[in-house]
């Protein structure tokens, strides 16, 4: 139900304020930078010899060179590859290529950026705050190496993280049999969290061999990032499934799907379970890819016209309004 407070949005503004991930860790080595479009703008994070990260805007403020066309990092700065100009993380700029007293007010637009879990995630806030909330820590020592697979979407990160709560489409767009929630939808601040089962034919060339139960827990932190923790008890696997919408620009995005196993306790099961991991992947990304047709060319409608069994949408649109600098609070049922 929709209470009379409730002003439906037309269309989602672009940029929800959020982390998101700009690259893995493994993307960016000591002494390198990375230079990309975020949130609709040029966006370069380097990374220093001591190993600090910083996120800069990509336009050299003395002349507009883009760093990312011959920029390089020297020590703990960024370098102009037009004049010599010097920045550090801070945007400050350090150093003129002559030596010569830094101009007034000579600086570097930034980003505040965390490194963690073999992510490195920027913040955006279409005002420029700075952020007030995380994206938890976890602990990797008995998991696998984080691998990934990209793409390049047409879509907005509300409607990629909605399929989160979205009940109704496991069955008619993923193949899952008799759904069911184990976890009603909890919602802390900008995390939400909640959790399935279903079931699934097992099959080999084609042959069908029977059906297993698998159970997936979205925990979702802000829209911009979330984790699935997926078990698999007939066969023993437990994995972290990661779905990391990063927009570039109006309704176009970077889609990152990653994935962590945990480890047999052998050593050999440590190497069976990398291996396995490859393989779990290359299904989950076939699986996540049944949707990208969908999200690519549906309409979003600020009032759908939801049915019992589609699961807690207008929950989840409530929760996502935080976003935007919107109250939360608007929407019942």
């Amino acid at each position: 139900m929709v209470t009379d407070s409730f002003i439906p949005q037309s269309d989602l503004p672009p940029f929800p304020n959020a982390w998101y991930v700009f690259a893995l860790s493994s993307e960016l080595a000591s002494g390198k930078l990375i230079a990309r479009r975020f949130a609709g703008q040029e966006v370069t994070v380097f990374r220093t010899e001591c190993g600090n990260v910083a996120a800069v805007e990509s336009y050299c403020p003395h002349l507009g060179a883009h760093f990312g066309y011959g920029g390089k990092v020297k020590g703990e700065v960024l370098q102009c590859p037009f004049h010599g100009f010097e920045f550090n993380g801070s945007g400050q700029c350090t150093a003129t290529g002559y030596g010569t007293a830094v101009p007034p007010k000579t600086r570097l637009k930034t980003w505040p950026v965390r490194e963690q879990n073999g992510f490195i995630l920027v913040y955006h806030h279409a005002q420029g705050m700075d952020p007030d909330w995380e994206v938890p820590s976890i602990d990797t020592t008995e998991w696998t190496p984080l691998i990934c697979r990209t793409y390049e979407l047409n879509d907005h990160p509300q409607e990629t993280t909605e399929n989160s709560v979205d009940f109704g489409h496991f069955t008619y767009v993923h193949d899952y049999q008799a759904p069911r929630t184990i976890r009603d939808l909890e919602i802390k601040g900008p995390f939400l969290f909640t959790g399935y089962e279903v079931k699934r034919t097992f099959d080999v060339l084609g042959v069908k061999l029977g059906e297993y139960t698998l159970t997936f827990e979205p925990h979702v932190y802000g829209l911009g990032f979330s984790m699935v923790n997926v078990r698999v008890p007939v066969f023993g696997v437990e994995g972290r499934f990661w779905v990391l919408p990063t927009p570039t620009d109006e309704r176009k995005l970077t889609l990152r799907l990653a994935l962590r196993l945990k480890k047999w306790p052998t050593r050999l099961g440590a190497l069976a379970s990398k291996l396995l991991a490859y393989y779990i992947l290359k299904n989950y990304a076939k699986d996540a890819s049944m949707d990208f047709p969908i999200w690519e060319n549906k309409r979003y409608l600020p009032v759908p016209a939801l049915a019992e069994g589609d699961g807690p949408i207008w929950k989840y649109r409530r929760w996502a309004r935080q976003f935007y600098g919107q109250p939360a609070t608007i929407v019942t049922g």
